[in-house]
């Protein structure tokens, strides 16, 4: 077994470049670890325990998102994948080494139970995430559809709470339209995740604008944690008409890729808001940072996650994989996301608005003796009741609020300019 171990790490020196000779070395130094640890550890382990250990503490030294999948993890990514799990419905990463929301998915017992992006898991159920792996934390978390789960919460300006889950089948419907009221020109698309059917469903729902009276469109990706690299490259395309999308630099040549516009089918007059936040990461910052780039839309709200790296499931054998960074994602402009996010063009932190009631002692013209009353009449006669009452029911999202001002502006911008 020694034997075979050396020689597989051996055959690696042809992809590096160090010296064989300060390889061999190296690759010495863990054999004769692994020896002294099968030779007197307190407790007998065999070889292959050893190596698996070995494996699942250096991927993520390597950087927060590489792992090492066992037989078990690799089971679970495989479920995952199929789009319907048993789960809390969040999405976590590691974030200065502690295990942190990016973000809740909507509808889901994480999002209804009031998690946020950027909360701190502390415990799950007794056990301390502290020099937790991320895989055996998401493990924790999954399990059997309607049994609970009590997280401890660290969430910034308060004192760590619990909050107790009840597990659910977890099935994301990634993209959803409605109407702001109080706004007839404004289409609202909600972009949850970026699954395999994005682009399918945005197409339907652009193709109808025209036919609904619609101008512009709010798309809204706060707490989006990203997906399929090919969905953010078609939604750009579906607003870009030229340049480059999107690209990605590895080390290895075959990972280095860029992606073109297409000017078939593209919207490229229509007016867009995006909405962002700390939970939007990965594919979201891609769409987001690309529009940007290409000023094809507003960026209103927070600074993003900062996740613009790549990751492969590579295979060890069929029961066993890793989960490697790659490459990292570039912006249009040559930027990068990893570790920066992407700033939006106004910041717009959440808060809701709180109404005031005009103060009686004001002085106004209404006030005076010889104000105008029959004008005052008039006025009042005059105001859209039916609309003011309709703004306020999205006057608890200043962000939304925000956004559809600004695409208000520009949508009067776009007919001027025509």
């Amino acid at each position: 077994m020694k034997k075979i171990v050396l020689l597989l790490l051996f055959s690696l020196t042809l992809f590096a470049k160090e010296t064989q000779q300060t390889r061999l070395e190296a690759y010495k130094k863990f054999v004769k670890v692994v020896n002294m640890i099968e030779a007197y550890y307190v407790d007998e382990i065999n070889t292959s325990t050893i190596i698996n250990k070995a494996l699942k503490g250096l991927l993520p030294n390597l950087d927060a998102h590489s792992s090492y999948l066992d037989k078990k993890a690799y089971k679970e990514l495989k479920i995952q994948t199929s789009g319907e799990f048993g789960g809390l419905g969040i999405v976590v990463g590691m974030r200065n080494g502690v295990l942190t929301i990016i973000s809740p998915i909507d509808d889901t017992p994480a999002y209804k139970a009031g998690l946020k992006a950027g909360d701190i898991i502390l415990k799950i159920n007794d056990k301390a995430t502290i020099d937790m792996t991320l895989d055996e934390a998401v493990n924790l978390m999954r399990g059997k559809p309607g049994t609970k789960i009590t997280l401890t919460i660290v969430r910034k300006g308060q004192k760590p709470f619990k909050v107790t889950i009840t597990r659910a089948i977890i099935k994301i419907k990634s993209v959803k339209a409605k109407n702001l009221e109080g706004y007839p020109n404004i289409k609202y698309i909600r972009i949850s995740s970026f699954d395999k059917n994005v682009v399918s469903n945005l197409k339907k729902i652009l193709k109808n604008l025209k036919k609904e009276g619609k101008k512009g469109i709010i798309i809204d990706l706060r707490d989006n944690p990203g997906g399929l690299l090919n969905q953010a490259v078609g939604t750009l395309d579906l607003f870009i008409d030229k340049g480059v999308l999107v690209s990605q630099k590895g080390r290895v040549p075959q990972e280095n890729q860029t992606f073109y516009a297409h000017s078939f089918g593209t919207y490229k007059h229509l007016p867009i808001v995006v909405l962002v936040n700390g939970g939007s990461a990965s594919a979201s910052e891609i769409v987001s940072g690309g529009l940007q780039d290409h000023k094809r839309a507003v960026i209103v709200g927070e600074k993003t996650f900062g996740k613009g790296s790549v990751q492969a499931i590579l295979p060890v054998n069929k029961e066993e994989a890793i989960r490697l960074t790659v490459a990292r994602y570039y912006l249009p402009s040559g930027r990068t996301i990893q570790a920066k996010g992407v700033t939006p063009d106004i910041i717009v932190h959440p808060a809701k608005i709180k109404e005031i009631n005009e103060n009686d002692t004001q002085i106004k013209e209404a006030n005076l003796k010889a104000h105008l009353k029959a004008e005052l009449e008039k006025i009042e006669n005059k105001t859209p009741k039916k609309e003011e009452k309709n703004i306020k029911k999205i006057n608890g999202d200043l962000q939304l609020l925000t956004g559809a001002n600004i695409l208000k502006a520009l949508i009067i911008e776009n007919q001027l300019r025509r």
